[in-house]
């Protein structure tokens, strides 16, 4: 779709949905470790896990099929199964997924437990952070079929150890990824910002105009318009959806779109500014060293550096 603002907005912020440990077990067990990224998730494929972190208070509990998506948590603890004597322990640390192809293929009586992490640039990292509350629990639903399914699939390229397995493995968790978060979004009250707002019917309109064309001066009149709403009714909303009035979005946007292209490309900054809506190079300075907190030309040098050195 020409107009697909969520799909515009991932490949801006560059998400990959990649999985990083796994492992299967039968009887009482307990599954510990801090964790080392800021976007996680778990998905139990097979069984049931009862989880809790730093934030959750209580367990949740995680059924067959369900994903738990974990921001900025620093520990987690999973607990299943059920048995007399002192649990199996799993450091989640380390429990890499290869590890399932060791157990019987098809995991009978086990719960199996699948992770991994969510990587971003840093403006991904800041906008979808914001976008997610500390915990989500997305529940294998009737409607979540794709979910359930790529969990399928992806245990079963994790158990099969066939020829192109990690190429395999690497597009089921970026398609996991897509999965999880369109079904989190059909279950869950987002919090106010972009992912509820790219996700309202009633603003599509709007921000089709405002991605298709940054550079433009939007009224507020225009866009209610072509939202079917008046300019109150609108701006109302949008606050009430997006966390911000439009014009700061579209201001946010147009800083997103002058990052990826100081990252990703040569434009001198003299152009950069009238393709963004700026009357003047001052202007687009200002306004990106306000947003952003550096100039354009210190920020494309750093992140130029720091590729070098990597």
């Amino acid at each position: 779709m020409a107009d697909d603002q969520l799909s515009e907005v991932f490949d801006h912020i560059e998400i990959r949905g990649l999985m990083s440990s796994g492992f299967a077990a039968r009887d009482h067990w307990v599954a510990r470790g801090t964790l080392d990224h800021p976007l996680k998730f778990i998905a139990v494929a097979r069984g049931r896990a009862w989880l809790t972190t730093d934030s959750t208070g209580s367990p949740i509990a995680l059924d067959t099929g369900d994903v738990a998506i974990l921001n900025n948590q620093a520990w987690l603890e999973l607990r299943g199964g059920a048995g007399d004597g002192p649990p199996r322990d799993i450091d989640v640390t380390v429990a890499s997924y290869t590890s399932l192809r060791e157990d019987d293929a098809d995991h009978t009586g086990a719960d199996v437990v699948l992770g991994g992490h969510v990587a971003l640039n840093p403006v991904g990292r800041t906008l979808l952070l914001q976008a997610l509350p500390p915990v989500g629990h997305v529940q294998a639903s009737p409607a979540a079929t794709h979910l359930r399914y790529r969990l399928d699939q992806l245990l079963d390229e994790l158990t099969g150890d066939r020829v192109g397995s990690a190429f395999a493995i690497r597009q089921h968790g970026q398609l996991l990824l897509l999965d999880m978060l369109r079904a989190y979004v059909d279950q869950a009250e987002l919090p106010p910002g972009w992912l509820r707002a790219l996700t309202d019917d009633r603003l599509h309109a709007a921000l089709s105009l405002m991605h298709a064309e940054p550079a433009k001066p939007w009224r507020l009149e225009t866009l209610a318009s072509a939202s079917a709403m008046s300019r109150t009714s609108f701006a109302t909303h949008f606050r009430t959806v997006a966390g911000m009035p439009p014009l700061t979005y579209l201001n946010r946007w147009r800083m997103l779109l002058a990052q990826r292209a100081l990252r990703d490309g040569d434009d001198p900054i003299g152009s950069l500014a009238p393709a963004l809506g700026y009357t003047s190079v001052s202007a687009f300075s200002s306004a990106f060293k306000r947003e952003v907190g550096e100039s354009p030309l210190r920020y494309r040098h750093r992140l130029r550096d720091e590729k070098l050195t990597r």
